[in-house]
């Protein structure tokens, strides 16, 4: 079975076409097609558009496009290599966003508390005795073992 690039530029040629008539119609850099047609596919930018460049190129060689990309598909047949499981970004930034939202949480409660010592009412913070003490009010203390208050009316 002949090379997908040997088969293209026999197509190209037999439909008395050039490499730069090729480049036009399909938009594919000549650099690039002469990578297609000596089978140099490692050359190009990657698989997706080795597939597209062949597609292109079928459709202005007037070839059917399954049949060339099923040719492609068999001749770069290729044992497919499990990758090495490497840990994702995706964790570390789970992990970040978890200590960012505890350090939010801190900063948060923080300013609640800062914010509630400089806005607290300055009259409230007096004893009750005092706070509730007014100058027309008779002063009663209590003495352990007596009734009366010293100050008071009753003085038996």
């Amino acid at each position: 079975m002949e090379s997908i690039g040997r088969y293209l530029r026999k197509r190209r040629e037999m439909r008395a076409m050039s490499v730069e008539e090729v480049s036009r119609a399909t938009r594919i850099p000549i650099p690039s097609l002469e990578r297609l047609e000596t089978d140099r596919f490692d050359d190009l930018p990657g698989e997706v558009f080795v597939r597209g460049f062949l597609k292109s190129y079928a459709r202005a060689v007037g070839l059917p496009v399954d049949e060339v990309l099923a040719r492609y598909s068999a001749s770069r047949r290729v044992t497919q290599v499990t990758p090495i499981p490497v840990m994702s970004p995706i964790q570390k930034a789970s992990k970040r966003r978890f200590g960012v939202a505890i350090a939010f949480v801190l900063l948060l409660v923080l300013f609640t508390l800062a914010l509630s010592i400089v806005l607290k009412p300055r009259g409230r913070d007096l004893p009750l005795e005092i706070s509730s003490w007014s100058p027309s009010a008779p002063l009663q203390v209590s003495v352990p073992g007596r009734a009366a208050p010293i100050f008071g009316v009753d003085w038996s």
